[in-house]
Formats: C-alpha cells, sequence, structure tokens
C-alpha cells in the first residue's frame, strides 16, 4: 500500500471503542455503500457469503482466513479484496487484536462504472498491495465517521470500479449483452419490491423472456450472485435495520419474510458468519 494511503488511513482511525474487546462501528449509510471498523480480540467469523464486493485494509494485527480453499493472511498496511457470493471467514491471526477497515460495494455499481457491458472484475489475489486498489480502497474509508457527499460516493466508486478493473485484465473480454443485462435488471427490480413476498422462478421468466437456468447465468455475471440468494440478501437488510431500531429477534425475523427466529439466524450466519444476537452486541452503541 503506498505510504500515504496507509498513513491516512491510521490518523483517522478512532480508538477501540469502550464496550468491549470486539465492536463492529459502521459509517454513514451510502447508495450502495457499506462502510465499516471492526476491532476483533477474541472472536471471530464463522464461514459465511456476502453478495458485495468486500474491500478492505488491515489496520493492526493479523487477520486470518480461508478464502477458495486456501488460508490467507492480511498483516498492517495490506488490503483483502474478496469476490461477491465467495465462501470464506476470518479471525485474529495473533495474540494482538486485529483491527481493520472494510467496504461493502453493490456489484451493480461496479458494472455500471465500468459501462454495464463488462461481466464483474474478479481479482485472484485475496490479499495484496497493489498502489490503485490502495487508493481507491482509502478514498473511501478515510473519513469513515462523515457522510459520503454525492459526488465523493460516485468518484468512490469509479476509483474502486477501474482498480479492479486493472486487477484483472480479463473483464475487458467477457462482455455481458444488452439484452442480458436488461433482463437482470428486471429481475432486480422485481426482487427489491418483493418485501416478504415470495417470487416465483416463472414470474422471473416471464418478466424476463429467459430460462429460470439462463437468468440465473445472467444474474451471477452481473451481480455475483444467483436470484435466489439476493432475495434473501435483501430480506436480511431489512432485518438488520430492524434490530438496529431496537426489534426483538423474532419480530425482526416475521417482518422480514423468515418463517421464524431460527431461520433467520441460520441464514444470517450464512451471510454475516455471526449470529442476529452476536451482530446486535458488536454493532451497539
Amino acid at each position: 500500500m503506498p505510504r500515504g494511503a496507509a498513513i491516512g488511513l491510521e490518523r483517522s482511525c478512532a480508538p477501540a471503542p469502550a464496550q468491549g474487546p470486539d465492536h463492529l462501528r459502521s459509517g454513514p449509510a451510502s447508495p450502495g455503500i457499506e462502510r465499516v471498523e471492526a476491532r476483533l480480540a477474541g472472536g471471530g467469523y464463522a464461514p459465511h457469503r456476502h453478495d458485495t464486493y468486500a474491500l478492505g485494509v488491515t489496520l493492526a494485527g493479523v487477520q486470518a482466513f480461508r478464502y477458495r480453499g486456501a488460508a490467507r493472511a492480511s498483516l498492517p498496511g495490506e488490503l483483502f479484496v474478496l469476490h461477491p457470493d465467495e465462501l470464506h471467514d476470518g479471525r485474529p491471526g495473533s495474540d494482538a487484536a486485529l483491527r481493520y477497515r472494510i467496504l461493502y460495494v453493490d456489484p451493480g455499481l461496479v458494472r455500471s462504472a465500468l459501462g454495464g457491458r463488462r461481466a464483474l472484475p474478479f481479482v485472484r489475489a485475496a490479499v495484496s498491495r497493489d498502489p490503485g486498489l490502495a487508493r481507491a480502497i482509502a478514498a473511501g474509508l478515510d473519513d469513515l465517521d462523515q457522510p459520503l457527499e454525492d459526488l465523493a460516493h460516485d468518484a468512490v466508486i469509479q476509483g474502486l470500479a477501474d482498480a479492479l478493473a486493472a486487477a484483472d485484465p480479463s473483464t475487458a473480454t467477457r462482455r455481458v449483452s444488452a439484452s442480458h443485462a436488461r433482463a437482470v435488471a428486471r429481475a432486480r427490480e422485481r426482487l427489491d419490491a418483493a418485501g416478504t413476498e415470495a417470487v416465483a422462478s416463472a414470474e422471473l421468466e416471464a418478466i424476463t423472456g429467459l430460462t429460470r437456468y439462463a437468468l440465473a447465468r445472467q444474474f451471477r455475471a452481473c451481480l455475483g450472485t444467483t436470484p435466489h440468494r439476493y432475495l434473501v440478501l435483501r430480506r436480511l437488510d431489512r432485518a438488520r435495520a430492524l434490530i438496529r431500531s431496537g426489534a426483538s429477534l423474532v419480530d425482526a425475523a416475521l417482518a422480514s419474510g423468515f418463517a421464524d427466529q431460527s431461520h433467520l439466524t441460520r441464514h444470517f450466519m450464512r451471510a454475516y458468519g455471526v449470529s442476529p444476537g452476536r451482530w446486535a452486541a458488536l454493532t451497539a452503541p
């Protein structure tokens, strides 16, 4: 990582919160971007998958994780890049507390910034010191406590998209046709509007003009996951918002389209690597 980027992030980091050794602190919301600083001294994350890019920088300690079948470790100043829907875990890799900052980025924004015709870039090096990625990640994480204004938001997305594409030159030749991109956009719009309502495969076939299997392939090329996983993650977004607002876990589950609290917990663990109760404790102000 460029020295300036690393120093900038270090200077912007607040001291570890007083609530306990493990804590997650989120920056103000921005469309399609979630910004988080984490401190983990004892706990970690079980294997899980989310439907976003996860791009960040390790600030202190050692970040140990398994990704694509191999053990990885990110040291202070090193970047990590996880592709959407790839199984991974995470934990402190030494006796020192692990601190890192991370961006969760909507893959659709990355494709849009690249002109909307490319497949999603895939960065093979999960841990790196790539200067272009370092600058792009730092731009989104330096001022974690400040809202991203519209122009800053756009600049962060464009910088991340360009850096990801530069790290995966093959994305220039892996194209998604305009008709397939429109079909995926129609399916995504329907899923976003579903709320707690079930969405049938036949309905998406009728909306998009694609078979369910062709849609699944194109949806993954554009958004990094399947329509079903995408729908479940939107329900989990709602559940997290309700839990943050003080709703009980059972109420959050039922209001988000899950059958009961245990149903929510199973999907929550698969997406975030912690239970809803553990997440609520980690994110408590």
